[in-house]
């Protein structure tokens, strides 16, 4: 292959000893730009691309372990300094020429490397700053590079890393590579253990990131683009393990209690406060609780009125969260309506209305038939209510069999509730009217019998004996 290049070397009249003579790569070099692609001499420009390009590609076969690169580091430098338009790949083969040399060189020699590859990147801005299949700027991914690169190669400068990967996220947001997100975070932290800003820096750079994570993570399931949907969730893992320091509820509510206050109607503030509290199981603190119900009065919606109800309920605030549960019924999802239409019979329930609780148990079980929760509700109900619903030996125990009618439902609808079941079962057949008694009221086991009061159910009479 080095035939091959002395070859096209002699054809453009030079010698081939002269040309790989070693060139020192100083961060002070600046371009020769004449403004033309090829530079003042073309036929140089393009014999020396043509070659750095050629041992690069060895390089690049070989995935970068043969010793090509050493003959490529001559023609690159004489290309990237005398014809800097001639084609991009100078400073992206040139980041991965430089980052080479600075795994290499010995610890006096990386700081000048690290100053030469900041500014590759710099000239690869000045000279393609936009994309050439789309045109669009590309300004944001080479900062992006650049910053993770730095902070790579020179951990201590992160403060520098920390400004160029933050132009980078706020201008290419979610399409941002999973690299820049990560490393950026890592800054920012790293910045906030040393004391130069505050935690607030934290929790928002937490708070953009981990929304840009979250996009790309439905955008790879909605494609089925497995290794990607891997590479985002690994991504998500390694954030949220860096703010893990950073995540006390204390510290969470502090800050955005403030911004809280400060803006109370604005949505959009809301839902970041309502998300960041509840993944990180800060939902008692009482900000958690206000900001969902603000969060309902700025944006109305079934999902913001389903949290609102059930802490409503923890509240022991029924009536209100009676309210909040029947617009929640408007969520599609049948598994989430009988879970709402449950917590609503349990508030009537807790209100002493009964039929209202069994109507709401009924209407759970319409959405999910297999809900034997629902029977067990009603059932207890019934229970609840055989004292009161009696005047005597019998009526005041009829009840108890509409309920264990319930709880044997209940089994059905769902078998892994026997066990419970049977237990409530043999506790009220011990409630039932004795056999004396159904003599004395001229009833027979195994007819049929209508409890009224508000139960208004026909069963099957039975004795306790």
């Amino acid at each position: 292959m080095k035939a091959k290049v002395l070859i096209l070397l002699l054809g453009f009249g030079f010698s081939f000893s002269i040309m790989m003579a070693a060139v020192p790569v100083k961060s002070s070099t600046v371009p020769q730009d004449n403004g033309s692609k090829y530079g003042k001499d073309s036929v140089k420009c393009i014999m020396n691309l043509s070659l750095y390009r050629e041992f690069y590609r060895q390089w690049k076969q070989s995935h970068y372990k043969n010793t090509a690169v050493n003959d490529a580091i001559s023609p690159w430098y004489w290309t990237f300094k005398n014809c800097p338009r001639a084609t991009e790949n100078i400073y992206v083969d040139g980041a991965k020429i430089i980052g080479y040399k600075i795994r290499k060189a010995p610890a006096a020699n990386k700081k000048a490397l690290i100053d030469t590859l900041m500014m590759v990147y710099d000239h690869r801005l000045k000279y393609f700053p936009n994309n050439y299949r789309t045109h669009l700027s590309q300004k944001g991914y080479i900062l992006g590079r650049k910053g993770v690169d730095l902070y790579q190669t020179e951990p201590s400068a992160y403060k520098k890393a920390y400004e160029i990967l933050k132009k980078s996220v706020d201008l290419d947001g979610a399409k941002s590579k999973g690299a820049v997100l990560v490393y950026y975070f890592r800054t920012v932290t790293k910045m906030a253990r040393m004391g130069e800003i505050d935690t607030t820096a934290v929790v928002d750079a937490y708070d953009q990131i981990s929304d840009y994570v979250d996009i790309n993570i439905k955008k790879y399931e909605a494609q089925n683009n497995n290794r990607k949907l891997s590479e985002y969730k690994n991504i998500k893992g390694n954030i949220e393990l860096t703010f893990e320091p950073f995540a006390k509820c204390t510290d969470l509510v502090r800050i955005y209690q403030k911004k809280y206050d400060a803006t109370p109607g604005d949505a959009e503030l809301l839902r970041k406060i309502v998300r960041i509290l509840e993944d990180k199981h800060c939902s008692d603190d009482p900000l958690y609780f206000n900001a969902n119900v603000s969060l309902y009065k700025a944006d109305p919606s079934p999902e913001s009125a389903y949290l609102i109800g059930k802490m409503m309920l923890q509240k022991q605030k029924y009536s209100n969260a009676i309210t909040y549960l029947s617009a929640a019924t408007k969520i599609t999802d049948t598994t989430t309506v009988s879970k709402i239409y449950m917590y609503m019979a349990d508030a009537y329930r807790a209100l002493n209305n009964y039929p209202r609780a069994r109507a709401m148990a009924r209407m759970s079980l319409k959405y999910d038939p297999h809900n034997g929760a629902a029977y067990m509700l009603i059932g207890d109900l019934y229970a609840e209510s055989a004292r009161k619903c009696g005047t005597n030996d019998l009526t005041s125990k009829v009840a108890y069999w509409a309920a264990v009618d319930k709880y044997i439902q209940a089994k059905k609808a769902d078998p892994e509730m026997a066990a419970l079941m049977n237990k409530r079962i043999a506790i009220y057949k011990a409630h039932f009217p004795t056999t004396e008694t159904l003599f004395f009221y001229n009833i027979k086991p195994g007819t049929k019998y209508k409890v009224t009061c508000w139960i208004n159910e026909v069963t099957t009479v039975r004795s306790s004996n």
